[in-house]
């Protein structure tokens, strides 16, 4: 796993960011940063245009939900999104982008 430095914004909500040549979707809560796919698999819209309630990032196309700790579709939906670990370390934020083994050689 690579660790790649962002930056928090200034006030919460939901945003995209740009980490090593991926767009992720961005949700500030609580203090607490989750990352996750930019793209809904339902239809391809763009998350990062939705809003997050009740720990659930909301698709602004179709409504799909995904949790914003384990990237799991609400009930019915059968799809997912992919999270990706956050962590904190001397004042910075970091993301762990994992490089496919196909990507490696």
């Amino acid at each position: 796993m690579i660790w790649h430095e962002f930056k928090i914004p200034e006030r919460e909500g939901v945003s995209s960011i740009q980490v090593d040549g991926k767009k992720l979707c961005l949700v500030y809560q609580s203090g607490q940063p989750h990352i996750t796919s930019a793209k809904c698999p339902h239809a391809g819209a763009d998350l990062s245009q939705g809003w997050c309630e009740d720990g659930k990032l909301i698709c602004p196309f179709h409504r799909h939900a995904f949790d914003i700790e384990t990237g799991k579709g609400n009930p019915g939906q059968g799809n997912y999104i992919n999270t990706y670990p956050t962590k904190q370390e001397n004042g910075s934020w970091y993301v762990g982008i994992t490089k496919p083994w196909w990507k490696i050689f």
